[in-house]
């Protein structure tokens, strides 16, 4: 795994090709973050802002969305997925909030991850970004870019957000993940454009995988280059044969 001093460039890089790195679902306050986080998870972002203005406008509070009716909210949901599991949790989130917290989001982790529906990856969306907390949330996208990079070494959520934490100041915690985020859908994809990459020389995969596949390339296409090159030159000898220009000439 990379030292803390390699893991800080890389992410100060990826800020560079990610100016204004940010999470895409969009909100106004820590409760509709929070909403929508629920909603994002088998789902994308952008179906989730198609989702939430009406959402929003109905249920802008906790003690409303504690109030609604389930067929109601699964009908607003629908295009989401899983929309009856997310109504529930919705519901019983908004209620726990109510019941537990005074209708508001609380700023600790162990608080959120108590809510039915959250996990500490939704908890560190909403710390990290509506509350001012900081949070590394590791998503699919930030668990394959960072092992493939060689920041992390790990196949779980938390272990990844453990190695990261350890070696980023928390003041880089959750600008990490969302560039990280944005780099697995932008260009560090399961096939990966790396020619498009502002980090590939710092990329384990790159340097190891992409690396070896492009000198065994080049050794194959010389060895091609060559093998045209001698029949090529068998090819023009023959054809020099003074047995051969006899033969024509006759």
């Amino acid at each position: 795994m990379k030292s803390p001093a390699t893991t800080r460039r890389v992410i100060e890089t990826l800020t560079g090709q990610y100016p204004g790195a940010d999470t895409e679902l969009h909100y106004r306050t820590a409760f509709e973050l929070l909403v929508a986080t629920m909603l994002s998870a088998q789902s994308t972002d952008a179906r989730v802002n198609q989702v939430t203005p009406a959402l929003f406008a109905r249920y802008p509070e906790a003690p409303a969305l504690a109030r609604a009716r389930l067929p109601a909210l699964e009908r607003q949901i629908v295009s989401t997925g899983f929309f009856r599991q997310k109504s529930r949790a919705l519901v019983a989130m908004a209620r726990a909030l109510v019941a537990d917290h005074g209708g508001q989001v609380p700023a600790d982790m162990t608080s959120l991850t108590a809510l039915p529906g959250v996990g500490r990856k939704t908890a560190n969306v909403v710390l990290g970004h509506a509350l001012g907390v900081p949070g590394l949330p590791v998503d699919r996208h930030v668990l394959r870019v960072a092992n493939r990079i060689g920041i992390a070494e790990a196949d779980t959520p938390e272990r990844v957000e453990a190695q990261l934490c350890a070696a980023l100041p928390d003041t880089l915690w959750t600008l990490a993940s969302d560039v990280l985020i944005l780099h697995g859908r932008r260009v560090c994809r399961p096939s990966p454009a790396c020619d498009r990459c502002a980090v590939r020389d710092d990329c384990d995969y790159f340097v190891h995988v992409v690396g070896i596949d492009a000198v065994k390339d080049a050794v194959k296409g010389a060895a091609r280059r060559k093998s045209a090159h001698s029949a090529a030159r068998r090819a023009g000898t023959r054809s020099r044969d003074p047995r051969r220009v006899r033969t024509t000439a006759r």
